[in-house]
């Protein structure tokens, strides 16, 4: 056992690090097949490092701030990226926004909380948790939503769906406000509601970790992260090629750019779902989702007024329908607080249609 504890140890500092160095070594660059197959096989290492260094740092914190901080911390280097690119992107990046929330939203809500719920409830049977903590952040998420990708096509101060300067600082800032109050529901004023449903857990009743080895995991996790995004945009020219080469949509670039970045709270969710926390799987995936909304949308806000960038946010008919039924039916899967392998193929058929949809329009 010490054996395996020190090469685990290893392991945990030497790919973080490892990963970082593949990234600075292949920024910029053009991808041959070797330094291709480094950068493929390090974003799988990053990304199963930063699970467990997240893990870590939510044994000691406690929940639901573990969850929280995995989903905040990958949200803002997501965001990081988002308005780098629109800065360098020019008019070129106009819906690049709008294209990366509703691809977030749709991989969350339906490819994720799928997955968890089918892998859940496949293990277990039936799997529990709290409608206090899924029903406030589904009417955040809907309320985000629809202020955000949805009212910018109706309105008709400005041609297109944009907003005015005028409307676009009023949702942003109402944005941020949704959010921020979410935040201080789900971690004071109302803990409770987001702990794990007490279930057979899998759980080992090991110690907390000391607040050096918390420190120590919660600063390697950023490094993961970086290393995940920044490893998902070296690979997007060879994406880029791959979906021209298959007469695909751009749109499908984001997509799978969304689908990388995700992995790491994918992977996390995944793990706890498998050990019957279905409550701390939908605090990742839906935390995930109003994270992504609720800072992407002041941010690029702000960038778009003060640098005068056109900014689309409106989503085309077809996206508004995928958008409503998502929210429809996680409504409904989300309001018993009990779900089956039902809701759960339900939930990843949406996806499928998502995800077919997007190549063949």
């Amino acid at each position: 056992m010490p054996h395996s504890v020190s090469r685990l140890a290893y392991f945990s500092f030497g790919i973080p690090i490892l990963a970082a160095l593949i990234l600075a070594a292949a920024w910029g660059r053009p991808l041959g097949w070797i330094l291709l197959t480094l950068v493929t096989i390090a974003l799988g290492g990053a990304v199963l490092m930063a699970v467990h260094h997240a893990e870590i740092v939510a044994h000691r914190v406690g929940e639901p701030f573990g969850t929280l901080i995995l989903a905040l911390a990958i949200t803002v280097i997501e965001l990081a990226l988002i308005v780098s690119m629109m800065l360098s992107g020019g008019e070129a990046t106009t819906a690049l926004a709008r294209d990366t929330v509703f691809a977030t939203v749709l991989i969350v809500c339906n490819g994720v909380v799928g997955m968890c719920l089918l892998v859940g409830a496949m293990r277990h049977h039936v799997v529990e948790f709290r409608v206090d903590a899924t029903g406030p952040a589904l009417s955040v998420l809907a309320a985000l939503t629809t202020l955000t990708l949805i009212l910018p096509g109706l309105t008709t101060t400005t041609p297109g769906p944009t907003f005015s300067p005028a409307q676009l600082v009023f949702a942003g800032v109402m944005s941020l406000v949704l959010y921020g109050v979410f935040v201080f529901v789900q971690t004071v004023r109302h803990r409770h509601y987001f702990l794990p449903v007490e279930t057979n857990s899998e759980d080992a009743a090991a110690a907390p970790p000391t607040n050096t080895a918390a420190l120590i995991s919660l600063g390697l996790l950023l490094l993961c992260l970086v290393a995940v995004v920044g490893l998902a945009k070296t690979l997007a020219p060879r994406i880029e090629a791959s979906v021209e080469a298959a007469s695909a949509p751009p749109a499908v670039v984001g997509i799978v750019i969304a689908l990388l970045v995700l992995l790491p709270e994918t992977w996390a969710a995944l793990r706890a779902a498998a050990r019957n926390r279905m409550q701390t799987s939908l605090n990742l995936a839906l935390g995930s989702a109003l994270a992504t909304i609720g800072l992407t949308i002041p941010a690029v806000a702000v960038v778009s007024i003060v640098l005068n960038l056109p900014l689309e946010l409106g989503l085309p008919p077809k996206e508004t329908a995928l958008l409503a039924l998502t929210l429809l039916v996680s409504t409904v899967t989300l309001a018993s607080g009990r779900a089956t392998v039902l809701q759960g193929a339900v939930h990843l058929v949406m996806f499928a249609a998502f995800l077919f949809l997007a190549v063949v329009p």
